[in-house]
């Protein structure tokens, strides 16, 4: 080598760039190749699950709908009303006075459900849906469209039956809620806000023997509702709530309108047997004990002596009742109703009004701590005076609950119709006593079960209370009428 530059010919240089060149597109090449190898198996995999032709199981629930929807009909109801509430009448009421506006009639509508339970046409619904109607559409889900009339309606179960003339009327079969059990399937059918007709839910049985409940539209006075977590809507009202059988348990009856997943409906055993009464008499018959009851709380139950003793305790005897006839007694606490345990007063007063009047029943009583049998004759109940007084419950101390109370006097006894008792003269603030609303003037009959004679009785038997660790247990007279107030006391 001399050291002069190396001067490459000019064809050099292009082979090299051709061989560069021809890598880059080979690399390429494969690159797009393997992608298009991808996309292809994706697709492949895609059309693979689209074109599944694997059967699907059928939903349990469709069989119960197809069963049922023919049967559930959608009512239309017009009600005659004042139209106080109209803007119009304001205007024409202000301009000529209060006659202006005419105060008219109108009819507003109003709507619900109802199902078929015969073929000769009869609905059952709610009381509340159909309660002064004055004209009653019924529309079926085949689009059939009748004329209906109340047959019979029956506000203490909020159960009302209307019947319509047609052919060829499909109804459902009635299952039995004595049978339920929580956790078992519910579907409810019906029409939501008037408009979505046909409507299904499915839920489960949530709870049974719901009572005390405040019900939209009007609380029924008896109560044992089945609760239940399929959606129950305004409109469902009246419709069935279903079994997976498609046999109706319950009749959808309220809903919570502060939750969502809580419905409540009428059991259809209580619903069935009020309207088999409508469609015979158009009317509802129930009978009576003639006692005022309380709940048996079990810090009364503690009160008494009872600790753990279940039952329905007496607080009144009506005069010239089937009670009173049969030697039942105030403080009698009532532990069997024809052979069956009673815990509960709302089953309780249920269970007397679903009795025939006329019929003799066996009850087991609880007297001074002893067991007593009796019979009694119940007759019609013509009045509400079974109606249930709920006791009251505290859990605050006191010596003698915060009470300063005296001797009742000669006429104050005879005023009152008393033989003994004495009067509260003072309460003291924040005590027991207070808290559970007992005033001056009130008079208390006894401490438990024991009479109070005098006010050194009322001190001695509330001190007997306090040294056994029991709470107090007071019957309070207020203005002639009788409660019981429960508190605790120092131990």
């Amino acid at each position: 080598m001399d050291g002069r530059s190396v001067v490459r010919p000019r064809s050099y240089f292009i082979g090299a760039a051709a061989l560069i060149m021809a890598g880059v597109v080979l690399g390429l090449g494969l690159s797009a190749g393997l992608g298009l190898q991808r996309n292809s198996n994706a697709t492949s995999a895609q059309l693979a699950a689209v074109t599944n032709t694997a059967p699907l199981p059928e939903s349990p629930f469709v069989g119960v709908v197809e069963k049922a929807l023919p049967a559930v009909v959608f009512i239309d109801v017009r009600k005659k009303s004042a139209a106080s509430d109209d803007p119009n009448d304001e205007f024409m009421r202000r301009f000529f006075g209060e006659n202006g506006g005419g105060r008219r009639q109108q009819r507003v509508p109003s709507s619900g459900s109802g199902f078929l339970i015969d073929p000769s046409g009869n609905i059952m619904t709610n009381n509340h849906v159909v309660r002064d109607a004055d004209e009653i559409n019924v529309t079926l889900n085949d689009r059939r469209t009748f004329k209906a009339r109340v047959v019979g309606a029956d506000p203490e179960t909020d159960v009302a039956v209307i019947k319509i003339e047609g052919k060829g009327l499909p109804y459902l079969p009635l299952g039995d809620s004595e049978r339920l059990r929580v956790g078992d399937w519910a579907i409810a059918i019906g029409n939501p806000l008037g408009e979505l007709r046909g409507s299904v839910t499915v839920g489960i049985v949530s709870a049974q023997g719901r009572t005390n409940l405040n019900i939209f539209g009007g609380t029924p006075e008896y109560q044992d509702f089945i609760q239940t977590d399929a959606s129950i809507n305004f409109g469902n009202s009246g419709g069935p709530l279903c079994n997976i059988r498609g046999e109706v348990i319950g009749i959808n009856t309220a809903i919570n309108t502060s939750g969502q997943g809580i419905g409540f409906a009428v059991p259809i055993n209580l619903a069935k047997h009020v309207a088999e009464q409508l469609v015979a008499h158009g009317t509802v018959k129930r009978a009576m004990l003639g006692v005022l009851l309380a709940e048996m709380t079990p810090e009364m139950a503690d009160g008494f002596g009872l600790a753990g003793q279940q039952g329905v305790l007496i607080q009144r005897v009506m005069d010239d009742t089937p009670a009173a006839r049969a030697g039942l007694q105030r403080n009698d606490i009532i532990v069997e109703y024809e052979g069956q345990a009673v815990a509960d007063m709302q089953k309780l007063r249920l269970k007397v009004a679903d009795t025939p009047a006329g019929t003799k029943v066996n009850l087991v009583v609880l007297r001074g701590g002893k067991r007593m049998p009796f019979s009694v004759t119940l007759k019609d109940r013509a009045d509400n005076t079974a109606a249930a007084e709920p006791a009251e419950a505290a859990d605050d101390k006191a010596a003698l609950g915060g009470l300063t109370v005296r001797d009742l006097r000669e006429l104050e006894l005879s005023k009152l119709k008393l033989e003994s008792g004495v009067i509260v003269t003072d309460v003291e603030e924040g005590s027991p006593a207070d808290e559970r609303g007992i005033q001056p003037g009130d008079v208390i009959e006894q401490v438990g079960q024991t009479p109070v004679k005098d006010s050194e009785t009322f001190a001695r038997l509330m001190n007997a209370q306090k040294r056994a660790g029991r709470p107090a247990v007071l019957f309070l007279n207020r203005n002639g009428s009788g409660q019981y107030i429960t508190f605790r006391l120092d131990k």
